[in-house]
């Protein structure tokens, strides 16, 4: 029973400490959804035998989502391009990135279209490229979020980041508890010697 309380004790302790470290108004959330990760090909991923376009059809991509190549480094690169015009006829003259690692992550931070393609002229004409619409961010629950929802989860991120802005009982009573938890645990640490 005693090794019971002693546990309970400690939890408290860490989950008031835990409490304080953020901010002392308990622990804090966002209403964002997380971002789905996709691996463009699934499987085989991105070759120059997989039907790239197949795989994106009923794929929805949204701002906070990622894109993922894999490659085979020694047979395909990948390159961004700034246009529809210059994806559809495969002008890898003037591209935004290149990415040659053999697997590379792409956050999708902005609605709107991205395009890659092979590096390999031949591949883009064979068709290994893909367009992605990036549509806005979905909120928790698969709602999505409105204009005046974004600025305001941009506008909590921004105060989140900043960290709390101590208020004098906020102070001393955060003060408080962060002495009571600390004390808490260390006299239940000597107990259980």
């Amino acid at each position: 029973m005693a090794a019971l309380l002693w546990h309970i004790a400690i939890a408290a302790g860490v989950v008031v400490l835990t409490t304080l470290g953020n901010g002392g108004g308990g622990i804090r959330t966002c209403g964002a959804a997380q971002g789905i990760h996709h691996v463009v090909g699934d499987d085989p991923g991105w070759d120059a035998t997989t039907d790239v376009a197949a795989w994106a059809v009923n794929r929805i991509f949204r701002v906070g989502d990622s894109i993922w190549f894999a490659y085979s480094t020694a047979e395909e690169s990948i390159t961004e391009l700034r246009s529809r015009e210059e994806f559809e006829s495969c002008d890898l003259r003037n591209p935004i990135r290149m990415f040659t690692e053999g697997l590379n992550k792409v956050s999708l931070d902005v609605e709107g279209s991205r395009y890659f393609t092979s590096s390999n002229p031949n591949n883009c004409k064979n068709g290994l490229k893909l367009h992605v619409q990036v549509g806005p961010q979905a909120l928790a629950g698969g709602r999505i979020a409105s204009t005046a929802q974004k600025e305001k989860m941009d506008h909590v991120a921004q105060q989140v980041a900043q960290g709390p802005k101590p208020s004098g009982s906020d102070r001393y009573h955060g003060s408080s508890l962060m002495w009571f938890g600390s004390a808490l645990i260390y006299f239940l640490s000597f107990q259980r010697l």
